[in-house]
């Protein structure tokens, strides 16, 4: 290698480390670490193309010019996009590097090939990353892509300048520090940022296990409702957990509990002493202050320097507040703010378990078994598991999923209601479904059709949803390779007529007898929930609709019943 050669090549290796540390420090910043590389929504990949169309201009300026064109280090930068992005965010990144190129020297000898060059990299590299999988974020595998990349930069500006000889001089001169260059900052910026994401989802992790740590051991005490005894032990389950400065909760008027710094002055059973919580209990919007002032403490010389104040909901209701604060050296953080706002989420399911013992002054003791079956607390921790999973590579679908799990659960709490309309019912159904996708994956096949005019009857709550999670419980779920499950509502003569199909595991004609002979107490697992919708719809409805069931074993079940339609929602 020529000393002129050798100049060349630290030049762009120190250029590289500067593009790649400065991108790494962009991608580590609060404002916006909330893209991240792996999603692929509409903004986000604007974001990342923009963000790698940018970076790819930088390539451009690697302070070495010549023979009228550039020795840069674009590829670096399109080739990573394509990589992570797809096809989409390489060839965008391609065609902003690479118009750039063009447009600072249109007359350039070597001015259209090497902006060709720059897109075509981008969309190789997008073009491939879809049949790499997992090898898309091996540093290898991707200095590799760009050393072709660049090797075939090289063979187009042979080719396409002119004249030849310029052209095969300024590639005798570049061609080996480029592709030195550009694979090793490709492969660096891959691997650092793959050590990047592994801490933040190590970090997401933690804090996704705390959440569970915390309602694993507090989903006792909010069944008795918000006390000064239950808000105590919630409060310092939290606080021990959390590791903020304190923790408060209070209802609409007193503080109920607080732990930690400013205990001294914040005393339970006490009229609330923060203007900020006052104004959460007001407009019902979470809020995260970062100074004294805006925490609004009554009592000077507070210690207490940032706060984060989130609403304690049940039924839509508001019923008090969670609160976690920073004071001297413990700082809050956007982490310790949606971890407040899914606590709360799931304290709020937890408080409408008191529903159940009004309930039973109400509902006949099948309907309260029927209840108390529905909330079953390894559905419910196996739930938050999975959503504990989807944080660490999903956060979207994670509160996606968070919303449907307090979804079901409140409407499963409020079956007491009585009469509601079909569409609510099936929205009940897609809650359920969604959890059991995100948990099982291709082996819950699930179709709906629904004729739209039947929405709007009134029909008895968890009339259908049971009879679904039957049949993906027992049915699907009891296959050894799972299997496919339908739901049809159709119109009928004054009413409608629901089917419920699979091709699971299927039950007994013995199992079918006594589902029907002695209420299913020896049904076996889902008898308990199929005999009280059977039972309700006569109750309701008189035997003539009450359901019928064809299944055998390992051939699956079908259930047919039909609900007249005696009045409709407006």
């Amino acid at each position: 290698m020529t000393v002129v050669d050798l100049t060349l090549l630290v030049n762009l290796a120190e250029h590289a480390s500067f593009i790649v540390t400065g991108a790494l420090i962009l991608l580590a910043a609060s404002p916006v670490e909330k893209f991240g590389i792996r999603k692929k929504n509409g903004v986000n990949l604007f974001f990342l193309i923009c963000f790698f169309g940018f970076l790819g201009i930088l390539g451009t300026y690697s302070g070495n010019r010549i023979f009228q064109s550039y020795a840069n280090l674009r590829a670096m930068s399109v080739v990573a996009a394509g990589l992570y992005g797809g096809l989409p965010v390489g060839a965008g990144a391609g065609l902003i590097a690479g118009g750039h190129r063009f447009l600072i020297d249109p007359w350039g000898f070597s001015a259209i090939p090497c902006s060709l060059a720059t897109i075509m990299e981008g969309v190789l590299a997008g073009l491939l990353s879809s049949r790499l999988g997992r090898y898309r974020q091996n540093w290898a595998v991707a200095a590799l892509i760009c050393f072709i990349g660049e090797g075939l930069h090289m063979l187009l500006v042979v080719a396409m300048s002119r004249p030849v000889s310029d052209a095969v001089d300024l590639v005798a001169i570049i061609a080996l520090p480029m592709m030195v260059a550009n694979p090793a900052g490709t492969a660096l910026f891959i691997h650092l940022t793959k050590i990047l994401f592994q801490r933040r989802e190590q970090r997401e992790s933690f804090q996704a296990q705390n959440v569970l740590d915390i309602a694993d051991q507090t989903v006792g005490y909010f069944r008795t409702g918000l006390t000064r005894s239950s808000a105590g032990n919630t409060a310092r389950i939290i606080y021990d957990r959390l590791g903020v400065a304190a923790v408060s909760i209070t209802d609409t008027r007193n503080i109920l509990a607080h732990v930690g710094v400013g205990s001294d002055h914040h005393l339970p059973g006490e009229k609330i002493l923060t203007a900020a919580t006052e104004d959460v209990l007001t407009l019902g919007r979470p809020r995260f202050l970062r100074d004294t002032r805006a925490i609004g403490c009554h009592m000077p010389g507070c210690p207490l320097n940032s706060a984060i104040v989130v609403p304690l909901r049940k039924e839509g209701r508001i019923i008090g507040t969670l609160k976690l604060y920073g004071a001297g050296e413990i700082s809050l953080d956007r982490v310790k703010f949606n971890i407040a706002k899914g606590l709360t989420s799931l304290f709020s399911t937890q408080f409408e378990l008191e529903n159940i013992r009004e309930a039973e002054q109400l509902l006949s003791q099948t309907r309260i078994r029927h209840l108390q079956a529905q909330i079953n607390p390894h559905f419910l921790f196996n739930s938050l598991n999975t959503i504990a999973s989807f944080c660490r590579t999903n956060p979207e679908k994670s509160r996606e999923l968070i919303l449907d799990l307090s979804s079901y659960m409140r409407k499963n709490l409020n079956a007491s209601r009585g009469m509601i309309s079909l569409g609510e019912e099936l929205n009940q159904v897609r809650s359920y479904l969604a959890i059991e996708k995100a948990r099982f994956g291709d082996r819950i096949d699930f179709s709906m059709a629904v004729e739209k005019d039947c929405e709007a009857m009134l029909i008895p709550a968890l009339i259908i949803q049971p009879l679904v999670e039957n049949a993906i419980r027992h049915g699907i779920l009891g296959s050894e390779h799972g299997s496919r499950c339908s739901l049809s509502v159709a119109r009928q003569d004054n009413g409608a007529g629901v089917c419920i199909d699979d091709d699971g595991a299927g039950m007994s004609s013995g199992q079918i007898r006594d589902l029907f002979s002695n209420g299913g107490e020896d049904a076996g697992p889902g008898g308990v929930g199929l005999a009280n919708t059977r039972q309700r719809l006569e109750h309701l409805y008189g035997q003539e609709h009450g359901f019928t069931i064809q299944s055998a074993r390992g051939r699956g079940t079908t259930i047919r019943f039909t609900i007249p339609d005696k009045s409709a929602v407006n």
